[in-house]
């Protein structure tokens, strides 16, 4: 669990607040749901842009890196398109994860190094089964983030995340994806599962990474 580190004193912006609500939760728990939380402007930049994507854009999910890179359905069955700076949503989003990443770095210690996100979609059905982010000292992602981009999402249409406490709980913690709702968590100490839904779900997935680099060459992001 995190270490409690002294406040920054002074005046705080709509996203310095937020982000210190998110750091305590964090130093508490592990852990931080914020409901609608993401800014309308970054959130509705994102909804648009993801609703004009081609499908075509979108890749099969798997699992690993590289040549160890897997698809299997066994595992997970939805799709992903990877966000880059190219797009003015990106950017947005891009820039304000940016802010974020400094002020954790800054109460929290974590140093994070670097940010990887992608667009996922879960057609009806689809899902991810239970799984880990990073495995305790084998991977350098320090800090999930999920947010989601489902307008009118209801109770009845499913696709919650599942956030376990160990390995050992198995009832867990239910997130219901409606838009705007910001989800962190330490990226080794959670399991966590996508739960199939009843129509289209779409969302934002991403990791802080710390740096593993090795003889000086910078460790990729993705």
């Amino acid at each position: 669990m995190l270490k409690k580190f002294p406040k920054a004193s002074g005046g705080n912006t709509f996203d310095e607040t937020l982000f210190g609500l998110i750091a305590d939760d964090l130093e508490k728990q592990g852990y931080s749901i914020r409901h609608g939380a993401l800014p309308d402007d970054i959130s509705s930049s994102l909804y648009s842009y993801q609703q004009d994507l081609n499908a075509a854009k979108y890749a099969d999910a798997g699992i690993g890196r590289g040549e160890d890179f897997l698809k299997t359905e066994f595992v997970r069955t939805d799709e992903i398109f990877w966000i880059v700076e190219e797009s003015d949503a990106g950017k947005k989003w891009i820039d304000w994860t940016s802010k974020l990443q400094r002020f954790l770095n800054q109460r929290l210690f974590l140093g994070l190094f670097s940010f990887e996100s992608h667009f996922a979609h879960y057609s009806p059905g689809a899902y991810y089964k239970r799984h880990r982010d990073a495995f305790r000292g084998e991977a350098n992602r320090v800090l999930s983030v999920v947010t989601y981009l489902n307008p009118a999402w209801g109770h009845s249409d499913g696709g919650e995340l599942v956030l376990y406490s160990d390995d050992q709980d198995r009832e867990g913690l239910k997130v219901v994806p409606l838009y705007g709702t910001l989800v962190f968590f330490l990226s080794e100490e959670f399991p966590h599962e996508v739960l199939p839904a009843t129509r289209d779900r779409y969302s934002i997935a991403g990791w802080f990474r710390v740096n593993n680099s090795i003889n000086n060459n910078i460790d990729p992001p993705r």
